[in-house]
């Protein structure tokens, strides 16, 4: 099969999303390539696709155990045979991964970098034939990035110990251009082909509020999304506390994650909420990457992260199946203090300089600056957020709360205190990069084809197809979006397949999902048309 026909038996499309392509064709041709996609643009095709394609075992690098699982869970169902080996498994279950590794069962297994200096995966290493390495969430291996850990400067010394160099991959949603320098310096990446797609999520609205009481907001903001999954983000564990309990209180069906929870609460928890037992997750900035799930309605910032690094790439977990999503964050002056606080009193890293860390700190606070700066600019955010990582444009994009001053419940305050005017005033004013008119000539080839609109007789179907993708769920052991996201049951409820041939046209099913489910779903919509 060529690329193409792997795409569409496999993973059910019947064409690359933008940068797909190049990436693909780089590592099939044996070249090394570094992906900087934003959330939900869809990275994982970018190697997933190639792995099964090449002779041999793909490796992925991943630095949470939440991430393989759900990876691996929607591999195994698109016919991908996958596995993860990481401290989630007992001891049985890793000699059973790592025997059927041996004997070549696996097309991709996914590995958290603490593993990979172990002596038993070393072996494994050397027995099996690598054709790729990919490295997910690659800011990781960078000082400069939001997220650095230590366990990925390992990468490099495990490759260097191989007896060959396979391809090597290198994906991330979020990477400022000296986070993308670490990248391909620190993994001595070979003239790798790199592709920045652009950080601009078109179906995300963003809203900044000024509530006087933010759970009275908060509140407001969840009636509106009843019944909707969703992730509240908080700054400490006391407030992640207070809100889930309050929330509860309130009837919802509300979850909760931080770092001071023993490790099996927080599993269970996780897992409440992957599996739609909960609709609402509470949580610190502990929860979320890599998490896969995919029909995440909302994410509220109670509380102003330290930085738009993470606040986009928490924002960004958000309409991951392109169905309309909303990002809000509800800021107050006191947030500033608590990120200052947060800043001043963080772990210090160990493997780094007294000068390093200085250096680290003051890249901190002009991060929490610019943070500050969109929680309080009257200019559109979604430019401010573009600008920010680089992607340069004037706009009025229409879908946020600036743009929109009319969906704005709560007032805007002024330039905060105690913060530069002059670098305020430069920040805040709308910088012409080039006229308006190009700007829309540039959308207008971006913008999907029009769908058509979605009836109420739709939603009474996608009632029922969501009722019994929920059922095969539970049998399959797998979260519901695993078997078919929120964005393939509307193309099902629009497209009204009868037959194997017509469902497989559906956007999202695979040879392997029209096979298991085909059956199934075309008998439940021939019921509903029949009822009709």
């Amino acid at each position: 099969m060529d690329k193409l026909q792997t795409l569409k038996k496999y993973f059910g499309h019947s064409g690359f999303r933008e940068g797909q392509e190049p990436i693909v064709d780089s590592l099939l041709n044996g070249h090394d390539a570094v992906g900087i996609m934003p959330t939900g643009a869809g990275k994982s095709v970018c190697y997933q696709l190639p792995a099964v394609m090449m002779d041999g075992v793909s490796i992925v690098i991943s630095p949470l155990i939440s991430l393989m699982k759900d990876q691996v869970n929607s591999l195994n169902q698109t016919g991908i045979p996958a596995a993860y080996l990481n401290s989630s498994l007992t001891d049985r279950q890793f000699r059973i991964a790592l025997s059927r590794a041996y004997n070549g069962a696996y097309k991709i297994i996914y590995v958290a970098p603490e593993r990979l200096e172990t002596a038993g995966f070393m072996k494994l290493a050397e027995s099996i034939h690598i054709s790729m390495i990919t490295i997910d969430e690659a800011h990781c291996i960078s000082q400069w990035g939001q997220d650095f850990r230590p366990g990925y400067l390992k990468i490099r010394d495990f490759i260097d110990c191989l007896s060959y160099r396979p391809v090597i991959g290198a994906f991330t949603a979020t990477a400022t251009s000296n986070v993308r320098n670490d990248i391909i310096n620190i993994l001595k990446l070979d003239k790798p082909k790199v592709v920045t797609t652009g950080f601009d999520r078109q179906n995300l609205y963003f809203g900044v509020e000024h509530p006087k009481d933010k759970m009275t907001a908060l509140a407001r903001l969840l009636k509106k999304y009843k019944d909707r999954s969703g992730i509240v983000y908080c700054s400490t564990r006391k407030s992640v506390e207070e809100v889930c309990s309050k929330l509860r209180h309130m009837g919802y069906e509300a979850t909760r994650y931080h770092a001071g929870l023993e490790d099996e609460e927080k599993i269970l928890n996780q897992e409440d909420f992957l599996y739609d037992r909960k609709t609402v997750m509470v949580a610190t900035n502990a929860f979320g990457m890599g998490i896969d799930k995919s029909n995440v309605s909302f994410v509220i910032h109670y509380n102003m992260p330290k930085d738009l690094e993470s606040y986009y790439q928490e924002a960004g977990r958000a309409g991951r199946d392109g169905e309309e999503a909303e990002c809000i964050l509800l800021y107050s002056k006191k947030d500033v203090r608590t990120a200052q606080w947060l800043i001043d009193n963080g772990t210090p890293n160990e493997l780094l300089s007294d000068e390093q860390r200085e250096n680290i700190h003051l890249r901190d606070k002009e991060r929490l600056k610019q943070m500050t700066f969109y929680s309080t600019t009257g200019r559109c955010l979604r430019q401010y957020i573009l600008n920010y990582f680089g992607d340069r444009r004037s706009c009025t994009c229409g879908k946020c709360s600036s743009c929109c001053p009319e969906k704005q419940i709560e007032p805007r305050n002024a330039a905060p205190k105690n913060i530069n005017t002059d670098i305020y005033v430069k920040n805040s004013g709308i910088e012409n990069d080039y006229g308006m008119s190009e700007w829309k000539a540039r959308q207008a080839a971006k913008k999907p084809a029009p769908q058509t609109p979605f009836t109420a007789k739709d939603e009474e179907l996608f009632a029922k197809l969501k009722q019994l993708r929920t059922q095969k769920a539970k049998v399959a052991g797998v979260p519901a979006f695993v078997i078919f996201s929120d964005a393939a049951l509307r193309d099902m409820c629009r497209k009204r397949p009868v037959t194997k041939a017509e469902f497989l046209e559906v956007s999202g099913v695979g040879q392997t999902k029209a096979e298991r489910y085909g059956k199934a779903f075309i008998e439940e919509i021939k019921n509903f048309q029949g009822d009709k």
